[in-house]
C-alpha cells in the first residue's frame, strides 16, 4: 500500500477507534494463565449426556453449530444452508457431518475422537446422518438439540420415517445448566476482566460523547485486557428507560443518565456486567431510584438458594417494587423484563429467573441479577451482576456497587 493508501486508511478509521485504541494502548492482558476446557471435560460431558439419553430412552443426539457443538465437541463452526452437525449415539462413535471441503477446517477445533463423515453438493446430508445411526444402530427417539433448524428435523424425518425425532432439551440443558470448576474459572476471568474495561473506560467519558464513543473503549479495552468483546451498549439519558435503547440520537450530557451492559468472552466464555451513573450532579429522584433497583438486586441474591424455584427470585423481586409503587407485574413504570437470564457459553441461556419458572436452583448454575427500574419518557436504572450457585448460596462473579458515587468500586 502506498503512503497516501495508508493515510486514506487511517483516516477512514471511526474517530471512537482511533481514540480508544490509544486510551487502551497502556492495558495489559489479564489472561495469562488461563486454562481452556480440556479433551477430559470433553469427555466427561459426552458421557453426562450419554447417561441421560439412557435414563430418557434416547438412542442419540443430533446438534448444530453453536454454543452446544462448542460444548461437547470443541468444534467451531457457523450456520449456514451447508449443514455441519455432530451425531453423539448414546452407544458407539461421535461422528460429524460436514461438506466434503470444509473437513479439514472443521478437524482443526474438534476436541474429542470423532468419526467426521462428509457429504458432497449434490448429495443430502441429512441422507448422511442417517447412514451414521443406522450404522450406530440406533432405533430409540433421535433427539435434536433445542435450536437446530427446522429444514434439518424435516428432512431427517424424511430419510428415518420410522425413527421417532424428539426435543432434545431435557439432555442439554441438563449438561449445560451446571458449570464445573473449569468454567466458572473461566467466566470468572471474564468477569474480572469486564469490570476492569469500567475502570478504564469511566473516568474517560466526556460531556458530548456518543454511545458509539463510549462503546468503542469499553471494545478496546476488552480486547487489551486479553477477552473478546461481545457487546457494549451504552444508553444515555431517556434511552435508559428503554433496556435495549432507542434508534434516537443520544450524547452524553450534564445531569443525565448513563447506563452501560457490556460483556466479553474468555475461550468463549462471557460476562454480562450493567453499570449506572449520572454524569454531573444526580437529583434525588435518580439517586432514590438507583438506591431502589440496587436493593431489588440485593432481594434477589438473598431469595436464591439451592433447592428455591428460580421464578421465585423474580417474584421476590417485584413484590418489593410493587410497595414501592411500580408494576405491578410487568407494567411500566417498573420491571419490564425478568430479574436475570442464565449465562455461560451463550449470553443468554436457560433458565431465567421469571415468573413461573419452577427448576430449582442447584449448584454451579448461573445468572445474571438485573431486576432494573424504567420510568418511560425519564431515564431507567439497571444494574447487573453475575453470580453462581454455591453448596447452599449464591457466590459473585462480580460485586455490586456500593452507591451511585461509586458505580465501579
Amino acid at each position: 500500500m502506498t503512503m497516501a493508501g495508508a493515510s486514506a486508511a487511517l483516516a477512514a478509521l471511526a474517530p471512537s477507534r482511533i481514540f480508544a485504541a490509544d486510551a487502551a494502548a497502556s492495558l495489559k492482558s489479564m489472561t495469562a494463565g488461563v486454562v481452556p476446557i480440556g479433551r477430559t471435560e470433553y469427555l466427561a460431558r459426552i458421557d453426562n449426556a450419554r447417561a441421560l439419553m439412557g435414563k430418557l430412552g434416547i438412542g442419540a443426539l443430533l446438534i448444530e453449530p453453536g454454543a452446544s457443538l462448542v460444548y461437547f465437541t470443541g468444534v467451531q463452526w457457523w450456520r449456514s444452508e451447508r449443514l455441519t452437525a455432530a451425531v453423539i449415539p448414546r452407544e458407539g462413535d461421535i461422528a460429524i457431518v460436514t461438506p466434503h471441503f470444509e473437513e479439514p477446517s472443521v478437524r482443526e477445533s474438534l476436541r474429542v475422537p470423532a468419526e467426521v463423515r462428509v457429504w458432497n453438493e449434490d448429495e443430502d446430508p441429512l441422507v448422511t446422518v442417517a447412514g451414521i445411526l443406522r450404522d450406530r444402530k440406533v432405533t430409540a427417539p433421535v433427539a435434536v438439540e433445542e435450536t437446530v433448524r427446522f429444514f434439518a428435523v424435516d428432512a431427517l424425518r424424511r430419510a428415518m420415517p420410522r425413527v421417532e425425532v424428539v426435543n432434545g432439551a431435557s439432555v442439554v440443558r441438563a449438561c449445560r445448566m451446571v458449570k464445573s470448576p473449569a468454567e466458572l474459572a473461566l467466566m470468572q476471568k471474564a468477569s474480572d476482566i469486564t469490570i476492569a474495561a469500567y475502570r478504564h473506560t469511566a473516568p474517560r467519558i466526556k460531556a458530548g460523547m456518543s454511545p458509539k464513543d463510549i462503546g468503542a473503549m469499553m471494545d478496546s479495552a476488552h480486547e487489551a485486557l486479553g477477552a473478546s468483546p461481545e457487546f457494549a451498549l451504552i444508553l444515555l439519558g431517556e434511552a435508559s428507560a428503554y433496556p435495549h435503547g432507542s434508534g434516537k440520537p443520544q450524547a452524553v450530557r450534564d445531569g443525565e443518565v448513563v447506563l452501560m451492559d457490556c460483556g466479553c468472552a474468555v475461550e468463549g466464555y462471557q460476562s454480562d456486567i450493567s453499570r449506572t451513573f449520572v454524569f454531573g450532579d444526580a437529583t434525588a429522584e435518580q439517586r432514590k431510584v438507583w438506591q431502589q433497583m440496587r436493593d431489588g438486586q440485593q432481594i434477589a441474591i438473598e431469595t436464591a438458594r439451592v433447592g428455591v424455584p428460580a421464578g421465585s427470585v423474580d417474584d421476590a423481586v417485584r413484590a418489593q417494587y410493587v410497595k414501592w409503587g411500580y408494576g405491578p407485574g410487568y407494567k411500566l413504570p417498573g420491571l419490564s423484563h425478568r430479574t436475570g437470564h442464565g449465562i455461560g457459553l451463550d449470553g443468554h441461556e436457560p433458565v431465567n429467573l421469571v415468573h413461573g419458572e419452577t427448576t430449582a436452583l442447584a449448584p454451579g448454575m448461573c445468572f445474571s441479577n438485573e431486576p432494573g427500574i424504567y420510568l418511560p419518557g425519564r431515564f431507567g436504572i439497571r444494574l447487573e451482576d453475575c453470580f453462581h450457585m454455591g453448596p447452599e448460596k449464591p457466590i459473585w462473579f462480580s460485586t455490586p456497587p456500593p452507591s451511585l458515587d461509586k458505580p465501579f468500586a
